[in-house]
């Protein structure tokens, strides 16, 4: 199968050496894409920036912003069977008027930044899903997990969502390992307690392969 895997985080430049971003680390989506490859599926990955490795076998597309995620996403979920959104994408970036062409001197106690909404690459690859394609979000939330997750699988018509507690401390952001809730489409949950983010990746994949086609 071809399948699509996002991962990493975004940045959104505020001047020439200032940008908002967040903690994303890129290791789960990467991990994810990883597994797609060994099992050997025709596997292409776009990244954020990240300092990990390129997994052997996957065709990375390399992005900075939101807007550029978008535009290789758009490009290339078309020909994709199963799509997987890993990557924290930026919610805002800040607007036009908020953005310098030269770095922003240190001259008043005090800057007020005007942000706008970025595209929301999810909803839209739900709003053009095609007949047979898989199409998965992952959702770090800080409370009320599952609930949040539903939301999410509902109004951006997905058919998995894969959520994490990034509030807590030894798991999900810049950590090697992970736990999450796998949640289909018509209310099953798959529970996966803290491994490896390497090991959940294969795990991740396998469920959405075998309960997606069953």
């Amino acid at each position: 199968m071809k399948i699509l895997v996002s991962a990493g985080p975004t940045r959104e430049n505020i001047d020439p050496v200032r940008f908002i971003s967040n903690r994303s680390s890129g290791k789960m989506g990467y991990a994810i894409a990883s597994a797609s490859a060994d099992a050997g599926h025709e596997t292409t990955l776009v990244s954020g920036p990240v300092a990990i490795p390129q997994p052997p076998g996957v065709q990375v597309f390399f992005v900075e912003s939101a807007a550029q995620m978008a535009c290789e996403i758009r490009r290339l979920a078309p020909c994709a069977d199963i799509i997987i959104m890993a990557a924290a994408v930026s919610d805002y970036r800040p607007a036009e008027e908020s953005k310098s062409d030269s770095k922003i001197k240190k001259k008043s106690e005090r800057i007020v930044l005007t942000f706008e909404k970025t595209e929301d690459i999810l909803a839209e690859l739900g709003k053009n899903k095609k007949d047979g394609q898989i199409l998965v979000g992952f959702a770090a939330e800080t409370e009320n997990l599952i609930e949040n997750a539903r939301t999410k699988i509902k109004f951006k018509n997905l058919d998995w969502i894969i959520a994490n507690d990034v509030s807590k401390k030894n798991i999900g952001f810049d950590s090697d390992i992970n736990e999450v809730a796998m949640i289909y489409k018509d209310g099953q949950i798959f529970y996966f307690p803290e491994m490896d983010k390497k090991s959940l990746g294969k795990e991740i994949l396998s469920v959405i392969i075998a309960r997606s086609y069953k």
